[in-house]
């Protein structure tokens, strides 16, 4: 069942996505070489209550940690361990934030020291989809002009589409319908309406597109060991362009 949120709720997600933004934004300014994915989940964690929220994927489905921490070839899923970030790296943190109600959601995938140019791409191209998706979220599109204009520009690109794990609806809960699948055919599904609020959330492999879930019974891994990025946005559909909830300087005053 689809939950249509009303202005009131959107106002509320606003500042649920803010806090997720604003604590991404804590937890760049501190990846480095050196550091560990348990430092960085105790700054996400301290930072979100010190926000007033609560962290949306602690305690999930038993899931120990207050943010996902995916390195390298880990697609997303990854539990911040004690393993120290190395140059060349690259770290996907996908952050959640539950306040007033309602969860924010959204990720991003950041570069350690020197990364190579080839890895550099699958992050640009990944980021690019995303946005490519977000573009098709708009009144009288249907679900799957997202899925196909994501599954066409990173396939054009040379690279693959995770297709196991989607974006999803979200608000009261964290996830909640419609799936939203980084593949598909275009002009079919739902359509797309206003109120319907949104994870869009590409997962691009460097190889090929399949994946496994290692024994932690979380971390998902691509077969191939080759890298993977993951970039994540919540969205509201509007009329003419969506809105982004979890971007730079949303009043939520």
């Amino acid at each position: 069942m689809i939950h249509y949120k009303s202005e009131y709720g959107i106002n509320l997600m606003r500042e649920s996505c803010q806090i997720v933004y604003d604590t991404l934004k804590v937890i760049e300014s501190n990846i480095r070489i050196g550091v560990t994915g348990k430092f960085l989940d105790k700054l996400a964690d301290d930072y979100i209550l010190y926000r007033g929220a609560v962290p949306s994927f602690k305690g999930y489905k038993g899931f120990p940690s207050s943010i996902c921490i995916s390195i390298n070839d880990e697609v997303v899923h990854g539990i911040p361990s004690d393993r120290e970030l190395e140059d060349g790296d690259i770290v996907s943190i996908d952050c959640g934030a539950y306040k007033n109600g309602f969860h924010g959601d959204s990720a991003y995938t950041y570069e350690v020291g020197e990364v190579g140019e080839e890895t550099k791409n699958l992050l640009r191209v990944t980021e690019e989809a995303l946005y490519k998706g977000i573009e098709q979220a708009t009144v009288g599109n249907k679900l799957g002009d997202i899925s196909y204009t994501i599954q066409s520009y990173v396939e054009d690109n040379g690279y693959s589409i995770v297709r196991e794990y989607q974006g999803h609806g979200i608000g009261n809960d964290l996830h909640e319908d419609p799936q939203v699948p980084n593949f598909g055919q275009q002009h079919s599904g739902l359509i797309l309406t206003e109120g319907l609020v949104i994870a869009i959330e590409p997962m691009v492999n460097m190889g090929s597109h399949e994946v496994y879930v290692e024994d932690d019974g979380w971390t998902v891994c691509t077969k191939d060991n080759k890298p993977s990025a993951h970039f994540e946005h919540t969205v509201v559909i509007r009329e003419g362009k969506a809105e982004i909830l979890s971007g730079e300087g949303i009043d939520t005053k």
